[in-house]
């Protein structure tokens, strides 16, 4: 496991984003995929976990969900996140992939799916770009009189998503299967850094983590707004609704991924540092 600043080897100098030092928000266990990508382009790489991922306050609705799969139509699915503790209950149950016979899985993004494939599972449907909206607008079929499981984050998530598939017929059985919340501290290198303006671009991957690192910021920087004291670094967004809440907390947003994956944002990332 690297270091919280990670530094390429001297032969990377001519990496795109070579002598960059870019602040990581993913969540804590999760930034690491990440900060190997960028390193791997030459950056200099900062973690600062703006998400902690734990089980909901209570398993009582996924745990009811899942002993009465077979009343539904769909599964949809919309984070790694989701996956891992649903089925972590599923097996907590006794239960296996086999309990999902008859149940359609609709996946957002390509990296759920991927996750999703661990457990020897193929998608049903993947809409055609990773965001909620998309899977309504190119959903396979009629949504009247369709009932679908959504376990999701217990609070805090968008609910755009079960309102357009209600609107449209379906009955959305909402279920909390995990839930996020903002880190007791700030990595003291992170904390650094920040301080004494050693940070180029800051990467933001979920709305949640833009709306955490701002609560964490408060720490840094306690007698200013925390958009005025990010002057002058880059801020990257993996996707237009993290980006919106880069406008609402932050005041802009410079960088937008085409593809709404952390590939996706890196590539964002070396077009912006080549202008």
């Amino acid at each position: 496991m690297p270091s919280n600043i990670s530094s390429p080897p001297v032969s990377s100098t001519k990496l795109p984003l070579a002598g960059k030092t870019i602040l990581v928000t993913r969540s804590v266990g999760q930034s690491s995929y990440f900060a190997e990508l960028l390193i791997e382009f030459g950056a200099n790489v900062v973690e600062m976990p703006a998400l902690e991922i734990g089980p909901p306050s209570s398993w009582d609705g996924l745990d009811n969900a899942i002993a009465n799969l077979s009343s539904f139509n769909w599964l949809v699915l919309t984070s790694t996140n989701g996956i891992e503790y649903f089925f972590e209950r599923l097996f907590a149950q006794g239960k296996d992939a086999r309990a999902l016979i008859g149940v359609k899985i609709a996946v957002v993004g390509e990296k759920t799916a991927q996750c999703l494939k661990k457990h020897c599972i193929q998608a049903d449907f993947i809409p055609p770009n990773f965001v909620a909206d998309s899977l309504v607008e190119n959903f396979p079929e009629t949504l009247v009189n369709q009932k679908i499981l959504f376990p999701r984050v217990e609070s805090g998530g968008r609910e755009v998503l079960v309102r357009e598939l209600t609107q449209k017929g379906a009955e959305v059985i909402e279920v909390a299967a995990y839930q996020s919340c903002c880190p007791s501290h700030i990595p003291p290198s992170a904390e650094l850094a920040l301080q004494s303006g050693n940070i180029d671009i800051i990467t933001f991957a979920s709305s949640k983590t833009v709306q955490f690192f701002c609560q964490l910021a408060t720490r840094v920087f306690p007698e200013n707004a925390v958009g005025s004291c990010l002057e002058g670094i880059c801020i990257a967004s993996i996707g237009p609704q993290t980006s919106k809440s880069c406008q609402d907390l932050i005041g802009r947003v410079d960088v937008e991924a085409e593809e709404y994956t952390l590939p996706g944002l890196t590539q964002a990332l070396i077009r912006w540092a080549s202008n």
